[in-house]
């Protein structure tokens, strides 16, 4: 997002540890011109490897070295926890050592927000926990016209809309990740208002239209 005065991500990607076909994102800013170091700040949904781990360079240094960082403070909170480790179930035992050892690297740069602020201008800060226990989604505002940046709180385009209450198995609280969904999807539909969706059909924005009691994903 640009608004003249900063340049804000929203999440980092996963880097080249988590899967092959991952780590683009710096190419892919170099394909629009825009260099890391003019990024003035990163703000995360949460921080699953897929959206925290692309953080560092191949030796350890801030890609966004000039960034100023954000997160909610329950996301911060349960991640740091060294504790947390021994409450994830073992195939996910990894995201929390990879999410504990990333954000160490921004202790004394990282902002811990609430649900509810205002972060930067226009930018609101909202409740979606479910997925990960400090889920961020972030609702953007000029003038009169709004997008949602839902993070992963809404992820596959068929089932998350036509069938919001099916328990995903993502979601590290399965029951509030329900109710998240379907709240969020009321109010896109209702309001009409444009959302971007990591896990959405390029290029991941579009629109929640209800539809026979459930929801559809109407693309850009």
């Amino acid at each position: 997002m640009r608004d003249g005065e900063r340049i804000i991500l929203f999440d980092v990607g996963s880097g080249p540890n988590f899967m092959p076909s991952s780590g683009k994102l710096v190419d892919a800013m170099a394909e629009i011109e825009l260099d890391p170091s003019t990024v003035t700040h990163v703000v995360f949904t949460h921080a699953h490897p897929d959206h925290l781990w692309g953080l560092l360079d191949d030796f350890d240094e801030l890609i966004f070295s000039e960034a100023k960082y954000m997160i909610s403070k329950p996301e911060w909170d349960f991640w740091i926890d060294p504790s947390t480790f021994d409450k994830m179930p073992e195939d996910r035992q990894g995201f929390a050592v990879g999410a504990r050892k990333y954000l160490s690297f921004l202790e004394e740069k990282i902002t811990r927000f609430n649900y509810g602020e205002e972060i930067l201008p226009g930018i609101l800060a909202l409740d979606t926990h479910g997925h990960t226990p400090g889920h961020s989604s972030f609702e953007i505002r000029s003038g009169s016209d709004s997008l949602l940046i839902l993070g992963d709180a809404i992820t596959n385009h068929a089932i998350s809309f036509e069938k919001p209450g099916w328990r995903i198995s993502s979601d590290q609280d399965a029951e509030q990740g329900i109710k998240t969904r379907k709240m969020l999807l009321d109010r896109l539909a209702s309001e009409k208002m444009q959302m971007v969706g990591y896990h959405l059909p390029y290029p991941g924005i579009g629109r929640a239209e209800a539809k026979d009691g459930a929801f559809r994903f109407v693309a850009a």
